[in-house]
């Protein structure tokens, strides 16, 4: 049996312990993902893209905010790539009867040419707030942080910052992220975080962050759907309930 065969078999009613107790997924929207196949280094075709909605679906996702990569020097995607994305990813859940709704925004590296995307308002955001994904590099944090996030409320938006668990530089500064979250800079956990899935320090302050309640969004951060069986794990992770008592503001994107 190939892997895609394999894939297929996981879907059919009754192979999944999951089934039994109803949707895991009690937030309902995934708002961070890499399914627009081929542009960075997420899935690569269709076939991959279509396995990943399927699953998120089965696992109770009702709408899906897939969230490419952007960045100048890796994966300089324009706004008009992205959303041609959406119309591919669109097209391909009302082939396959799929019920799921699919948007596309971004996850935007802070580098030096992301001030510029603020500047000339070109950047994807989704939901009333304006919510703009962001991620950070992975050595230190970006000079003059707050001012970046200053400007991207002033214009109207606002921040997210993606799987704040996942840099190493703040393991140590627990106030600093404390700050951050105060001056209005929502976090997204990566739901494999829970599982040790990068390493027990990025699972530990995981778990601390959703002990103090900083958790604004769940995200998956689904990049290929060879990964997708390492998803089973976070539903039976000790942390699993935590999710419950985070602030959690995923449905209120929901149509």
């Amino acid at each position: 049996m190939n892997f895609w065969q394999q894939i297929k078999e996981q879907f059919k009613v009754g192979n999944s312990a999951l089934n039994s107790g109803g949707p895991p997924c009690f937030w309902q929207v995934d708002m961070h993902s890499h399914l627009v196949p081929g542009i960075d280094d997420g899935v690569q075709d269709v076939e991959q893209a279509l396995t990943c909605l399927k699953k998120l679906s089965e696992w109770g996702i009702q709408k899906v905010i897939t969230t490419p990569h952007v960045s100048r020097d890796w994966y300089p995607n324009s706004s008009e790539t992205l959303r041609a994305g959406q119309v591919q990813l669109r097209a391909l859940a009302a082939e396959y009867n799929i019920p799921i709704e699919v948007e596309v925004a971004a996850e935007y590296l802070l580098d030096d040419f992301f001030p510029d995307l603020i500047t000339k308002d070109d950047l994807l955001s989704f939901g009333a707030e304006r919510y703009v994904l962001f991620e950070m590099g992975w050595a230190s944090a970006p000079f003059q942080l707050e001012k970046v996030i200053f400007r991207l409320q002033t214009h109207g938006y606002t921040p997210i910052l993606a799987h704040p668990e996942r840099y190493l530089y703040y393991h140590e500064e627990h106030a600093a992220l404390h700050q951050l979250h105060e001056s209005g800079c929502l976090f997204q956990l990566n739901w494999l975080s829970v599982t040790g899935r990068y390493g027990d320090k990025v699972r530990k302050q995981a778990h601390m962050l959703l002990k103090a309640q900083l958790i604004d969004f769940l995200g998956s951060d689904i990049h290929r759907a060879e990964s997708l069986s390492k998803f089973e794990s976070v539903f039976t992770a000790s942390d699993f309930d935590l999710f419950h008592q985070q602030p959690l503001r995923n449905q209120s994107l929901l149509g």
